[in-house]
């Protein structure tokens, strides 16, 4: 507690990162339950343990354990319950980022009733689950497009981008950015995120005073064609952005891709028809695509790579500071290069022709 203001701090002890599995959720989900009962409390901060990471996402293994397309309908309705309990609160919740939110940890800052992010390099919002042949399952198509505009919407959830701070603030994603600061007496590391916590626990003390006051009205958009911003509630307008965004997604995939096709369908049920009525075409279009050929085989390429960046072997006994390099062509080079610039290595490179070898000294010496 920080006067009357509650600091909910999520760090998996058991992960480099934070993810949305099944007991995070769960007792993040009690944590601001008893919060809202408690007298005491008058408004919320929610923020990562981990300074390079708010929530990376959901847990991947928890969606591979979705063997039906009831299960994965399940998965989505449980987040959307989590979603709409932080978005229903009586008390405000700020979400304090810094560094990746992606996801489900994005639509866990769309749910909160402020968010805040870092000019940290490291800082990434994007809800990329279109990458894995899913959609934003826990009401992300539902409360993106009412933030951020239907274009940008649609661009972010088709496309999985990353957005950046300043372009997150530009657009509405996030109502404040601050910069980094300095390490002073301390690590840049912790100092910045203790600013972080600083300028959150004091925006949620305005909020839960009631001087600050955050305007959630439907947001316009601005196409062009229009002179003006029109807003989203116009049927020819809407009609035309999903239009746009359907030739757009048919002319990367071919039609050969369900998920962003599913996207454009399920978030267009909740403009015409309402947050109830979307947040059911979600869950159910996400346990739809569960059970695709597209998103097990990309959810598998995943796991794949994860593994790849493993190293079975351990941390090595002794450390390699001198390497040599056979052949200067364009591998070799590389390699030497990247040794020389990236891992400050002592490089040895050896060619069975000197040509190489003097325009390989010549790039490294001028790079």
């Amino acid at each position: 507690m920080r006067g009357n203001v509650a600091v909910i701090t999520i760090d998996d002890p058991n992960s480099k990162v934070n993810v949305l599995s099944n007991t995070v959720s769960r007792e993040c989900t009690e944590v601001i339950s008893e919060l809202s009962d408690n007298a005491d409390v008058k408004s919320i901060v929610l923020m990562s343990g981990k300074p390079d990471c708010f929530i990376a996402g959901a847990d991947i293994k928890m969606l591979g354990e979705a063997n039906t397309v009831e299960a994965g309908t399940t998965i989505s309705q449980g987040g959307q319950v989590i979603m709409d309990s932080i978005a229903n609160s009586k008390k405000p919740i700020v979400a304090a980022i810094n560094g990746s939110c992606l996801g489900g940890g994005l639509e866990v800052a769309l749910a909160c009733h402020y968010r805040i992010a870092t000019e940290s390099p490291k800082t990434n919002l994007a809800v990329p689950e279109v990458m894995l042949g899913l959609l934003p399952g826990a009401g992300g198509t539902q409360r993106l497009p009412k933030l951020v505009g239907l274009p940008e919407a649609l661009g972010m959830m088709t496309t999985g981008k990353n957005i950046k701070a300043a372009k997150a603030k530009k657009i509405g994603l996030v109502d404040k950015v601050i910069k980094n600061i300095g390490s002073g007496s301390q690590d840049s590391k912790p100092n910045s995120h203790q600013y972080l916590e600083d300028v959150a626990v004091d925006i949620a003390q305005q909020m839960g005073a009631g001087k600050l006051k955050v305007n959630r009205s439907q947001p316009w958009t601005t196409m062009k064609g229009f002179s003006h911003n029109v807003p989203l509630s116009v049927g020819p307008v809407r009609n035309l952005i999903f239009k746009k965004a359907n030739e757009a997604v048919m002319k990367a995939t071919n039609g050969l891709y369900p998920a962003p096709l599913k996207i454009l369908e399920v978030t267009k049920v909740g403009l015409e028809k309402g947050h109830t009525d979307g947040s059911l075409a979600e869950a159910q279009g996400f346990g739809q695509l569960t059970q695709s050929s597209e998103a097990n085989a990309l959810m598998g390429i995943f796991h794949s790579q994860t593994e790849c960046k493993k190293n079975r072997f351990g941390k090595p006994e002794k450390t390699a500071n001198n390497i040599a390099v056979l052949g200067a062509g364009l591998m070799g080079a590389g390699i030497a290069e990247v040794s020389v610039h990236k891992a400050k290595h002592n490089t040895i490179l050896k060619d069975a022709a000197s040509r190489g070898l003097r325009e390989e000294s010549t790039r490294s010496t001028t790079t």
